[in-house]
C-alpha cells in the first residue's frame, strides 16, 4: 500500500517533518511504501506560486508537468494521505494553502474523493492554534471529497482531531505517543481503501 505525507512547512526537516516522518516510519515497518512531499517545493515549481483562476475549467497551465502536478498525482494514487503544517497566524502555512488553492483541476475530476486523509500540526506553544490549523486543513480535505480521520484507533481511543504538537515536537511526549496510534489508523484506513479500489 502507498501512504503519502504532505509537509506544509517551509522547513524541510523541522517539527512538522518530524511528526510526519515518525508516523511514516511506523507504517514502513508494517509494509507500507511511503513518501514525504514538500508543499513549498511543489508550489514553488509552478509558474505562479498561487492560483490566479486564469481559466475555467482549469487547464493546469501554470503547473502542468511540474513537481506540483507530480504531487497531485501521488495523492491520487495513494491509499492514504497525511497533511501537516506549522501554525501560522492560527492557520496553515501559505505554502500549504496555495497547494490546496491550485487543486481546481483535481477537484473537477473528483480525483481525491474517498481517499483517507489525516492531519498533524505544530505550534510554538502548547495552545498555539494547532486545532484551528487542523480544522482549516480538514475543511480543504472535505471540499476535496476526502475521507477525514483522526488519530484514534481500536486499541487506544476514539481519537483526537489529529496530532497537535508544540515545538520542539521531539520533546512533546503526548504528540509522540499519538504517532503510534495515528500510524495504526493510517494503516487501517489505507488497507480498507486498497481493498475498495481492488473491488471496483
Amino acid at each position: 500500500m502507498k501512504i503519502v505525507a504532505i509537509n506544509g512547512s517551509i522547513n524541510k526537516a523541522g517539527n512538522t517533518f518530524y511528526l510526519l516522518d515518525k508516523i511514516l516510519k511506523i507504517c514502513e515497518k508494517n509494509g507500507a511504501q511511503t513518501r514525504i512531499i514538500s508543499a513549498a517545493q511543489a508550489v514553488g515549481d509552478a509558474k505562479t506560486p498561487f492560483c490566479t483562476c486564469c481559466s475555467t475549467p482549469c487547464s493546469k497551465a501554470c503547473y502542468k508537468g511540474s513537481l506540483l502536478d507530480e504531487a497531485y498525482k501521488a495523492i491520487e494514487e495513494a491509499d492514504a494521505v497525511i497533511f501537516g503544517s506549522p501554525v501560522y497566524f492560527g492557520s496553515m502555512s501559505a505554502q500549504l494553502k496555495a497547494f490546496f488553492d491550485k487543486t481546481r483541476e483535481v477537484r473537477s475530476r473528483k480525483a481525491w474523493v474517498g481517499i483517507p486523509a489525516g492531519v498533524v500540526s505544530v505550534g510554538a506553544s502548547k495552545y498555539g492554534g494547532q486545532e484551528a490549523t487542523m480544522n482549516a486543513i480538514q475543511d480543504c480535505l472535505f471540499i476535496s471529497g476526502m475521507t477525514v480521520f483522526g488519530s484514534g484507533y481500536f486499541t487506544t481511543d476514539g481519537g483526537q482531531m489529529g496530532i497537535g504538537a508544540h515545538k520542539p515536537a521531539c520533546e512533546d511526549e503526548f504528540a509522540n505517543a499519538r504517532c503510534e496510534s495515528m500510524a495504526a489508523r493510517v494503516m487501517f484506513e489505507a488497507a480498507r481503501n486498497e481493498l475498495y479500489k481492488k473491488s471496483r
